[in-house]
């Protein structure tokens, strides 16, 4: 009975050290795995981003590398929408001569609409481009005195009428082509740029209106070329930043194809949407 009692105590002390040895090895070799997995997923992961990284720096580059390439543009557009006020310069004065006084206008009601529908050109690089556009332009004229002009005259003529019009409008509109060069500045941190552009323009007349609301006759509109110029040439200069700017158009001939007329000439100056 005594060697019965040893004996057990023998055996069970056995096992203890047994399991206490095969528990201590299973959580060594569970360490060792979990050691060898941390470091071989860190290894992984460093591997994964680094080479994500190069990706993007090397996307970056290329991006770069497109971005300084020249490259032709174009294509249909709404753009370049300018909204100011004209000015009729009679042989280099804002007066009108005693021979153009009937023309005498409402400075402030005196205005200007243009817009460009079409570009092509070609870009050098972000900081230039060269394109020529194609669009449309008006320029209203709200005259002071009660007269009409005349429709189909060889000289620009009018009559002087009794009716006090609430409106009086004489108006041409055209279609117009620029050619423009852009210089931008780089963005900046907000993605926008500073924009400088000027070049010279071509017109071609589509038709002049005389616009008349009186009490008497209600709304009454001519349409005629009214001795306007059929062709016209001049320049535009615009500086802005980000979408809106400011432009200002001259234009070298004279505003109308009428001798008495000759020295009188258009320009208009305002505020501009839609730059880039």
């Amino acid at each position: 009975m005594k060697k019965l009692l040893i004996a057990t105590l023998l055996v069970s002390g056995l096992a203890s050290v047994m399991t206490g040895t095969a528990t201590a090895q299973k959580d060594d070799t569970t360490n060792d795995k979990e050691k060898t997995f941390n470091i071989s997923f860190k290894k992984r992961v460093s591997k994964v981003l680094n080479i994500d990284q190069d990706s993007l720096r090397r996307q970056d580059s290329l991006k770069k590398i497109e971005a300084d390439k020249g490259r032709f543009i174009g294509g249909i557009t709404f753009t370049r929408l300018d909204l100011g006020f004209s000015k009729l310069i009679d042989n280099g004065s804002f007066n009108l001569s005693p021979t153009n006084d009937f023309l005498s206008y409402k400075g402030i009601k005196t205005s200007t609409v243009s817009f460009d529908v079409l570009q092509f050109g070609y870009r050098f690089n972000p900081q230039f481009k060269v394109y020529i556009a194609g669009g449309f332009d008006w320029t209203m004229i709200r005259l002071r005195n009660n007269i009409t002009i005349q429709q189909g005259t060889r000289d620009l003529t009018y009559v002087e009428e009794t009716t006090a019009f609430e409106k009086n409008r004489f108006s041409n509109s055209y279609v117009h082509f620029p050619l423009n060069f852009e210089f931008r500045s780089k963005e900046n941190e907000r993605g926008k740029r500073f924009y400088f552009v000027l070049g010279p323009e071509v017109s071609f007349l589509l038709n002049g209106k005389v616009k008349q609301v009186s009490d008497e006759f209600g709304k009454v509109k001519y349409k005629d070329d009214y001795n306007f110029q059929a062709f016209r040439y001049g320049g535009t200069v615009r500086l802005g930043y980000g979408g809106i700017g400011l432009f200002t158009r001259y234009y070298f001939n004279d505003m109308f194809d009428s001798p008495a007329q000759k020295g009188l000439k258009n320009m208009s100056f305002g505020i501009t949407f839609g730059m880039n």
